[in-house]
C-alpha cells in the first residue's frame, strides 16, 4: 500500500508541470521608441538619493521619512500579507500528514448486548493520515500558487514605488517650505521698508509737500505688503506641517537650512531611453507582474472544466489494549481516492473562465497605461529642463533691470523730474519680480526631482553601478 501510495504522489507531481494557462507574452509598449528632447547616456535608477539630494538636513529628513512614515509601513506590511497568502497557497503544492493519537473506551448495556451481560470495552490507535490532497492533473493549483506569486511581486513593487515617491515628495515639500521662507522674508523686508516709506509719504502731506494721492498710494503698498506677508506665513506653516507628516515625527535636531540657490542637485539627469523604463519602474513592474498574476488565474479555470482526483490515505496501529499497540496484527491502512466530474453548473465554470479573460484584459490596459504615463512623466520633465535653465536666466535679468529701474525712478523723483507714482510702480514690479525668481528656481528643483522619480531613482541609498 506504501509503495503505491508513493508512485501515485510521485505521478501527481510529475503531471502537476502541466498547466492550462496560456503561454505568458510580454505586451508590446504603447509608446514612441525615443524622447523628444535629448535623453542624454546611462543610467539613472542606480544614482543614490545621497548623491542626488547633497544638502544635509534633506538627507536628514529622508532617512527619518524611510523609517517613520506611516504609508511606507503599510506597504512593507502589505508585503507581510502577500507573502503570507502566497506561502497559504504553496501549501497546497504538497500532501498534509498528520499524526493521530486517539484513545477510547465504551461500556455496553446488559440489555443491548446479544450476551445478556455488560461489557467495557477499549480501542487504541495510532497513525499518519493524508487528508484530501489533491492530485493537480491539470495544473490549477499550480497556477493559483503562481498567480499568489505574481500577486506577491506586484506588492513588492508595489512598496519600491512608494519608497520612491516618498522620497521625491519629502524632498519636494522641503524646498516647497524653503521657497516659502524665502518669500516670506522678502515680504518681510519688503513690508518694514514700505512702512518706513510710507511715513515719510506722511510727513510730506502733512506738511503739503506731496498730494493725498501719493500717499494713498503708498498705503496701497504697505497694504499689499501686508497682505503678502500674512499669506506667506500661513503658506509657510501649512508646508512645514506637510512636510512634519511625511517625515512622520516632529522637525527637531536637524542641520542648517540651505537656500536655493545653493541647492546643488543633479539636474543633468540621463533619461536613456524610453523602453528601459520596463525594467526601472517599480509601477510598471509591478503591473506586469498583475498581469501575470490574471493570466496564471485563466489556467486555474480552464483546469476546472476537467476532473479533480483527490486522495485521503491513513496508516497507523489499532489495538484493544494500549500494550497491544505496534505488535503483530495491530497495523492498519486505509485508502480513498475521490473524482469529481463537473457535469452540470448551471454555466458557473464557463462565466468564472470569462471573468478571469475579462481580468487580464484589464491588467493589459492597466499595463500599457502605466507605461504610457511613465513615458508622459519623463518626456514632460525633459521638455521642462530644455527651458527651465532659460526661464531662470531671463527672470533674474528681469529682477536686475527692475532694480535698476527703481534707482533710476527713485533718482528722477528726488530730483522732482518723475512723479512718486513711477517709484511706487517700480517697487511694486520689483517685489513681483524677485518672488518669481524664488518660483521659477524652486520649479527647476522640482522638475529635477520629478525627472529623477519618474526615471525610477530613489531606491538606492548610495550609487550603485548599472548591471545592465
Amino acid at each position: 500500500m506504501i509503495k503505491q501510495l508513493t508512485s501515485l504522489l510521485l505521478l501527481a507531481g510529475v503531471l502537476s508541470g502541466c498547466s492550462l494557462a496560456p503561454t505568458y507574452e510580454r505586451p508590446a509598449a504603447p509608446i514612441a521608441t525615443a524622447y523628444s528632447f535629448d535623453p542624454g547616456q546611462g543610467p539613472a535608477s542606480t544614482a543614490g538619493w545621497r548623491e542626488f539630494f547633497p544638502d544635509q538636513r534633506l538627507q536628514a529628513l529622508i532617512a527619518a521619512a524611510l523609517e517613520n512614515n506611516r504609508d511606507l509601513r503599510i506597504a512593507a506590511l502589505r508585503i507581510e500579507e502577500a507573502r503570507a497568502q502566497y506561502n497559504i497557497q504553496s501549501a497546497d503544492l504538497l500532501p498534509s500528514l498528520n499524526a493521530g493519537v486517539s484513545g477510547a473506551r465504551a461500556r455496553t448495556a446488559a440489555g443491548i448486548n446479544p450476551l445478556g451481560v455488560s461489557t467495557v470495552s477499549s480501542s487504541y490507535q495510532v497513525g499518519l493520515s493524508l487528508a484530501a490532497f489533491e492530485l493537480d492533473f491539470f495544473g490549477r493549483v499550480r497556477s493559483l500558487n503562481d498567480a499568489a506569486l505574481a500577486q506577491f511581486l506586484a506588492t513588492e513593487e508595489a512598496a519600491r514605488s512608494a519608497r520612491i515617491s516618498l522620497i521625491a515628495e519629502v524632498a519636494k515639500a522641503y524646498l516647497a517650505e524653503r521657497a516659502f521662507a524665502e518669500q516670506y522674508e522678502l515680504a518681510r523686508k519688503t513690508f518694514e521698508s514700505r512702512q518706513t516709506a510710507y511715513k515719510l509719504a506722511q510727513q510730506r502731506f502733512e506738511v503739503g509737500a506731496s498730494s493725498a494721492l501719493d500717499l494713498r498710494q503708498s498705503e496701497t503698498l504697505v497694504q499689499t505688503a501686508r497682505a503678502s506677508l500674512a499669506t506667506l506665513t500661513r503658506q509657510r506653516a501649512q508646508a512645514a506641517n506637510a512636510l512634519t507628516l511625511l517625515v512622520g515625527r516632529p522637525l527637531t535636531d536637524l542641520p542648517p537650512e540651505v537656500a536655493l540657490s545653493e541647492q546643488n542637485l543633479v539636474t543633468d539627469i540621463p533619461a536613456g531611453l524610453p523602453s528601459d523604463l520596463l525594467t526601472r519602474r517599480p509601477d510598471i513592474r509591478a503591473a506586469e507582474q498583475r498581469l501575470q498574476a490574471s493570466n496564471a488565474n485563466i489556467g486555474a479555470a480552464r483546469a476546472a472544466f476537467f476532473p479533480r482526483i483527490s486522495l485521503t490515505a491513513g496508516i497507523g496501529t489499532a489495538s484493544n489494549e494500549l500494550s497491544g499497540l505496534f505488535e503483530a496484527g495491530s497495523r492498519t491502512w486505509s485508502f480513498a481516492p475521490q473524482l469529481l466530474l463537473p457535469i452540470f453548473d448551471a454555466g458557473r465554470n464557463s462565466a468564472n473562465l470569462n471573468l478571469a479573460e475579462v481580468r487580464k484584459n484589464v491588467a493589459i490596459a492597466d499595463y500599457e497605461k502605466t507605461i504610457q504615463t511613465s513615458f508622459r512623466e519623463v518626456s514632460d520633465a525633459l521638455a521642462a529642463r530644455a527651458t527651465l535653465d532659460e526661464q531662470i536666466d531671463a527672470q533674474r535679468a528681469v529682477q536686475e533691470a527692475q532694480a535698476e529701474r527703481l534707482k533710476l525712478a527713485d533718482l528722477r523723483y528726488q530730483n522732482g523730474v518723475a512723479s512718486s507714482l513711477d517709484v511706487l510702480d517700480a517697487q511694486r514690479e520689483l517685489f513681483s519680480a524677485q518672488q518669481a525668481l524664488i518660483q521659477a528656481r524652486l520649479l527647476r528643483l522640482t522638475n529635477a526631482i520629478d525627472l529623477y522619480r519618474s526615471l525610477g531613482g530613489g531606491l538606492n541609498e548610495v550609487t550603485v553601478a548599472d548591471k545592465k
